[in-house]
């Protein structure tokens, strides 16, 4: 993993622009993450314009892998849950460039990511992935449990039907 380097990102055009176009990539290689092939680009950069808004305001995390001056992965940590589980936070938008796969940013920006869902004082986190393509095996490396899975869940990018696995981890030690 040697030259990356993880940041908080926050709004701005070029912020947007990087995570529409890896957004767009990784949609175009079959990665599930809630958009169809093709992604437009204006599409992307609504819901990144979107989330950047929500991490202005406290409402999530959203960090970034740079290898130099590309940004090659990215990864959400949901932080505005109802009142009633202030206790826990959720993954989403895990993304890593297939160019830059297997070199241990995705692990990187997992301990990264507790750490920041530690410090905001949650000790449950939530997530999940799509059973074809998805990333078990990485959410699994982690120590996050597999709660089971739903059958024909959602559409791969390409109109597959696809299961989603749903995937728990406690954190930061103590329960609320």
């Amino acid at each position: 993993m040697s030259g990356i380097e993880i940041k908080h990102l926050s709004a701005s055009p070029k912020i947007s622009e990087a995570l529409s176009a890896m957004m767009i990539e990784v949609v175009a290689n079959n990665g599930s993450v809630s958009f169809m092939h093709p992604l437009e680009p204006e599409r992307a950069a609504a819901f990144w314009n979107r989330a950047l808004a929500a991490a202005s305001r406290g409402e999530r995390v959203i960090l970034g892998a740079w290898d130099g001056e590309a940004l090659v992965a990215t990864v959400t940590l949901l932080l505005d849950c109802p009142p009633n589980q202030p206790h826990r936070a959720e993954v989403a938008k895990m993304m890593t460039r297939p160019s830059h796969r297997g070199r241990g940013i995705a692990s990187a920006l997992m301990r990264e990511l507790e750490k920041l869902a530690v410090e905001h004082g949650r000790t449950l986190l939530v997530l999940d992935t799509a059973t074809v393509d998805g990333a078990s095996r990485l959410y699994e490396r982690h120590g996050f449990t597999l709660t089971g899975e739903i059958p024909d869940y959602a559409l791969t990018p390409f109109g597959e039907l696809t299961g989603t696995k749903i995937y728990w981890k406690r954190i930061g030690g103590s329960k609320p």
